[in-house]
């Protein structure tokens, strides 16, 4: 056992403090070094990622990734390494695979299997499925479409039907939709097949995608944030839209209001969520959990007024907890003990 932990990052980006790192970064390096163990936080390059590659598989037990995709330059590049240190027998937190498949919106028609997603949820990979199949979709009610690319709201939309239509199989294209996007809350007017022509653009280029799921009413009560440390859940983010007439945007930008609650607040949520964590490692390839993940959900009702919870998204490539540093000292232990069985 080598008892040393890298931590990546990369220069630059709006997460950084002060001293270049992210705010959340020394807190993980302290709290290992508490433990008698190293840590060490190396800023990815291209240009310096064969030396990397030898260094971290030489010195290190584990890399800790802990940069946003959006800031990398060459992104395949990383996830390459990544996947050689792997093959090194570097512990992954996370395997970039991971990374890619639990952090893609598509994730939601993996689970559609489950109690955790409707089951009219659907994914467009290609324009003609979409223009052929949104009509059909949105006949039953209002809809959201997200992209698989952009953060804080960019391109997830509300989709509703202006006049109401009966005996039609689809939704004809002049038919006039009410589009409200969850990025600030603003409300667009468009004909359908003008709104479906600009959406194009979120399904065309690498990773292009958009997921297709019914609107649910509840959000104005808010999204509840679950934080997990590997396969234990820490806290509850409750983040509730602003009183505004069309908001349904849960991001601090669009001026949505954050509670933080203890996981016993939620109990129905969290067994939920530990009963299917099993399928959500099978979904992924048979690979381990992330470190430090998130999965976001949003309250329905069944058919017996029972509270349902229905999961919207799941994010682990650089999830922060600046706001409560504290949490280090768990991640340290969890680290720890991730690594133990292999030295036992």
């Amino acid at each position: 056992m080598k008892k040393h932990i890298v931590i990546f990052e990369v220069v630059g980006g709006t997460d950084k403090g002060p001293n270049g790192y992210r705010p959340d970064t020394m807190p993980i390096v302290k709290s290992i070094e508490k433990r008698g163990w190293t840590a060490e936080v190396i800023f990815y390059s291209h240009e310096k990622k064969d030396e990397i590659l030898k260094h971290v598989s030489d010195t290190a037990d584990a890399y800790l990734s802990r940069i946003n995709p959006g800031n990398l330059t060459d992104e395949a590049n990383y996830f390459d390494m990544l996947r050689k240190l792997y093959d090194n027998g570097v512990k992954e937190m996370p395997h970039p695979d991971v990374m890619i498949h639990l952090g893609a919106k598509d994730v939601l028609v993996k689970l559609r299997d489950t109690d955790l997603v409707p089951d009219d949820t659907f994914a467009y990979y290609d324009i003609e499925t979409f223009k052929n199949s949104f009509p059909k979709t949105l006949l039953y009610g209002e809809r959201v479409l997200k992209q698989n690319r952009g953060s804080t709201g960019e391109g997830i939309w509300r989709v509703q039907l202006v006049d109401q239509l009966i005996d039609v199989e689809a939704i004809p294209l002049t038919a006039k939709v009410k589009c409200t996007e969850a990025k600030d809350n603003h409300v667009e007017y468009h004909k359908l097949g003008d709104f479906l022509t600009f959406c194009e653009q979120y399904i065309k280029g690498d990773n292009g995608m958009l997921i297709d799921m019914p609107f649910l009413p509840r959000i104005k009560e808010g999204e509840i944030r679950l934080l997990m440390l590997h396969r234990t859940p820490v806290n509850v983010v409750h983040k509730k839209p602003a009183n505004q007439k069309d908001a349904f945007s849960t991001t601090l930008f669009s001026g949505a209001q954050y509670r933080y609650d203890a996981t016993s607040d939620w109990p129905d949520l969290v067994d939920l969520f530990i009963s299917n964590l099993s399928t959500i490692t099978n979904k992924l390839g048979n690979l381990d959990l992330p470190l430090i993940w998130t999965a976001d959900f949003m309250l329905d009702t069944d058919k017996r007024g029972n509270d349902v919870y229905i999961l919207g998204e799941m994010n682990c490539s650089c999830v922060g907890f600046t706001s409560e540093l504290s949490l280090s000292e768990d991640i340290a232990d969890e680290i720890i003990s991730i690594l133990a069985p292999q030295y036992a």
